[in-house]
């Protein structure tokens, strides 16, 4: 007989956090791929009106299942995991259920992360299981997220940083000094990226806050103009991330965020800002470059290919029709 476990909503204590990132980790070493994406895991703290914690216990209290539902965009978005003991015995459906309830049900107009709004699931990996889990639910996929992969040269064989064109330079981001100026031109080049372009200072300040966080990574074109020029807001960026703790002749460096000011397109600053995050990233000793990429951003994908990249995995959003 399947029982599903006891479910709980509300905040997550640090030792409740800590459950679910034991958790997240078992199911990636099950199953090849992270089931939650950076962004839940920079939540579990979070106690705020437009996210939602669910927790699924056994009856002795062990942390079999998590859901987190998060209403901030126009539609809302979950990310689930079961722990791979206790799968196919009705968590996956109660926590699918009540993520539903929660992203759907009436919502006072003008309610902060307001409920009324359609569910979208991420599916990391887009591995069978999930794909069957979906099927069973009447979900199907909306949205498709890619991730790119291409191998690098390591600091022996590194290129050169590329130089800036006429008229621009290139510098390194400058946190606190920096931070308003790419808020800025970030939302303007991802204007219609549901996560991307809604960044916050909340945001870009949690994620220096991270340990792979490093200045020196990110960088900035700018108009090579004075005086003020490094007040400026710049017309494209490139973001790298490289997490700690990788062995080498195996590290992956990531493209993390590229950009370009929208009226600065055509100009060929995305093609010098890859060139840019890879050689930064080959010099300071990854083996593999990787990056996500929306998989109808056409533009995007032609640059990325044309640099080497090849697709490496899918990651899935799937709704009700």
């Amino acid at each position: 007989m399947r029982i599903a476990a006891p479910i709980e909503i509300g905040p997550l204590d640090a030792d409740a956090q800590q459950a679910v990132r034991d958790l997240a980790a078992a199911a990636e070493a099950h199953d090849g791929v992270a089931p939650l994406s950076e962004q839940p895991l920079l939540n579990l703290g979070t106690d705020a009106e437009w996210i939602t914690h669910v927790v699924a216990h056994t009856t002795a209290g062990s942390t079999v299942g998590y859901v987190q539902i998060d209403r901030s965009g126009e539609t809302a978005s979950a990310e689930l995991v079961i722990h791979p003991e206790h799968r196919r015995n009705g968590h996956g459906r109660v926590l699918l259920r009540t993520a539903e309830r929660d992203a759907t049900l009436p919502s006072r107009s003008g309610e902060p992360g307001q409920h009324g709004k359609q569910l979208r699931v991420w599916a990391h990996g887009d591995l069978e299981p999930a794909r069957e889990f979906a099927r069973a639910a009447g979900l199907r996929p909306v949205r498709e997220l890619l991730f790119l992969a291409r191998p690098l040269a390591g600091a022996d064989g590194a290129p050169e940083v590329p130089a800036a064109p006429a008229g621009y330079r290139l510098r390194t981001f400058r946190p606190g000094a920096d931070d308003a100026a790419w808020l800025r031109v970030n939302a303007r080049a991802f204007a219609t990226h549901p996560e991307q372009g809604r960044m916050s200072l909340d945001d870009l300040r949690a994620r220096q806050a991270e340990p792979w966080f490093d200045p020196e990574g990110f960088f900035l074109l700018v108009p090579d103009e004075a005086p003020g020029v490094d007040d400026a807001d710049p017309v494209a960026f490139q973001w790298t991330k490289t997490e700690p703790g990788q062995p080498d002749g195996a590290r992956d460096g990531e493209i993390y965020a590229l950009g370009v000011d929208p009226d600065q397109q055509g100009k060929g600053f995305g093609r010098l800002m890859t060139e840019v995050g890879l050689a930064h990233l080959a010099r300071s000793g990854a083996t593999r470059a990787v990056l996500y990429v929306e998989g109808d951003n056409t533009p995007a994908l032609a640059t990325y290919e044309r640099a080497g990249f090849a697709r490496a995995a899918v990651h899935v959003q799937y709704a009700r029709p």
